[in-house]
């Protein structure tokens, strides 16, 4: 086929997946009643497409398969870009104020999921497969703090470090936290309703229709955004995209900025070491090329996005961004991004490594359970469960997943959980669920392994645990 005719059937396919998702998502009870989101139906159904046709030998061309198989890792730079774009970016002091508590939870949920998996793997996995890498512990937070479009953009990181098959471990484990988070999930609203640990006193059954069929009623239909610029000049969502593009430039050029960086660093030690100057296994040569050559462009461009939204909100007088289109095109993104991601598993790599992958999901559910029902309420001050479960739906799947388990236990949004939660994101996304560290840390495991990293995330725990105590202390 020629390359125009594969790219219109890819995309044709992912629309159909999509569909047909979206369709069972509305009709049959069950999904409803998971709040299971449309793409990753449909993403199950594309494997289970995918498989049947290779059992039964008559398996899908190549060619599309390859494209969807490489649209997770473009699609992912697209959402990381839109992050901050179209925000008024407030201020450090008004973001703690407003969300100190918060952010000090959400930061012991996440660096605790790499102590969790870490530790697993070096106290029990390692031993029994000695074949994995230590990847194979970063998988978990990659997966369920990360999400489908972290995993999918983390793919050349893991292929440059000689483990391919982390990607379909990362994107299996995400899978596997977005499922787990809105069924786990539901049974935590059930248990704390019962136990009156909710702020509000509403029965989970009592979610309107409307919700489990995903559709909303036509008198209150929310704008998608707002036109900023007139069409006969330009359309709106184009001047959108455009933003969105230069900040992706931004982030490609901050990218070769580090390569470029971690060469003239390794040049800087040739040199001394030509010169008698250093000796020749100077710690730390190979690894900060390593970095910088590996570092995936997605976390980049959310600085660029963000550097973009600061000059805007000086310079920009007529508010041309618009932060509700910017969602628009951002959640399009991820959509997509979550059905390829979710269709071009492979299946035969998560087969080899199938009983240290469950118990990584086990032990990382387990985690995300333990922070609810025992942490949250000890360090939180005030709609405990509100605040603890929106950080499980979102650590364990998407930002939407914790938005909707928060949303059973306070539709109206009356607790400041809501209100905390999002302010949290300004400074949690920029180095946790997908951010500067979680690039980082599967890097710095296939170069340091796993004890150095390890020390590093318990520690992390522990001061923001101590910065959350304090804080709950003081108030």
């Amino acid at each position: 086929m020629k390359p125009t005719e594969i790219a219109v059937i890819s995309f044709i396919s992912l629309c159909v997946l999509v569909w047909i998702g979206h369709i069972i998502r509305m009709k049959i009870r069950l999904m409803g009643k998971l709040y299971l989101p449309s793409s990753v139906i449909a993403g199950l159904i594309g494997l289970a497409i995918v498989q049947c046709c290779r059992a039964g030998g008559a398996p899908l061309p190549e060619d599309i398969t390859f494209v969807w198989g490489k649209l997770p890792e473009f699609l992912i730079n697209i959402v990381f870009a839109c992050l901050f774009l179209g925000m008024a970016i407030p201020g450090v002091k008004t973001i703690w104020r407003h969300a100190g508590p918060q952010l000090a939870y959400g930061q012991i949920v996440a660096w605790g999921q790499y102590v969790v998996g870490i530790g697993l793997f070096l106290a029990v996995i390692t031993w029994m497969y000695p074949e994995l890498p230590a990847m194979f512990g970063g998988v978990l937070p990659v997966g369920f703090e990360g999400g489908h479009g972290t995993a999918g953009g983390m793919t050349k990181v893991f292929a440059d470090y000689n483990w391919a098959a982390g990607k379909d471990f990362a994107l299996a484990c995400a899978t596997a936290g977005i499922i787990s988070a809105v069924i786990v999930g539901m049974i935590l609203v059930n248990w704390a309703a019962r136990k009156g640990y909710t702020t509000r006193k509403q029965n989970p059954e009592d979610v309107p229709e409307d919700d489990s069929i995903a559709v909303i009623p036509v008198e209150r239909r929310p704008e998608a955004g707002k036109l900023t610029i007139s069409s006969n000049a330009l359309e709106t969502l184009s001047f959108q995209l455009t933003i969105v593009g230069i900040a992706i430039g931004l982030g490609w050029v901050g990218k070769h900025g580090l390569i470029l960086i971690g060469h003239a660093y390794g040049g800087i030690v040739d040199l001394a070491i030509h010169m008698d100057l250093l000796a020749a296994g100077t710690y730390g040569h190979a690894t900060v090329m390593q970095l910088t050559e590996s570092f995936p462009l997605f976390p980049l461009c959310m600085l660029g996005g963000l550097m973009v939204q600061v000059l805007a909100n000086k310079f920009d007088s007529h508010k041309l961004i618009d932060h509700g289109l910017m969602k628009r095109v951002q959640n399009t993104a991820l959509d997509f991004l979550v059905v390829a991601a979710i269709a071009t598993i492979r299946i035969e790599a998560i087969a080899d490594g199938l009983i240290p992958f469950a118990m990584l999901v086990v032990a990382g559910v387990a985690w995300n359970v333990f922070c609810v029902m025992f942490l949250a309420r000890r360090l939180l001050p005030d709609a405990w469960f509100e605040r603890s479960i929106a950080e499980m739906g979102q650590s364990m799947g998407v930002t939407a997943t914790g938005l909707l388990l928060l949303r059973v236990v306070d539709p109206d949004y009356e607790t400041p959980a809501a209100d905390a939660f999002a302010y949290k994101q300004i400074l949690h996304e920029p180095f946790m669920g997908g951010g500067l560290w979680t690039s980082a840390a599967i890097p710095f495991l296939a170069i340091w392994g796993g004890w150095p990293v390890l020390g590093i995330t318990v520690a992390a725990v522990i001061i923001w645990i101590i910065v959350a105590s304090a804080m709950r202390a003081k108030r």
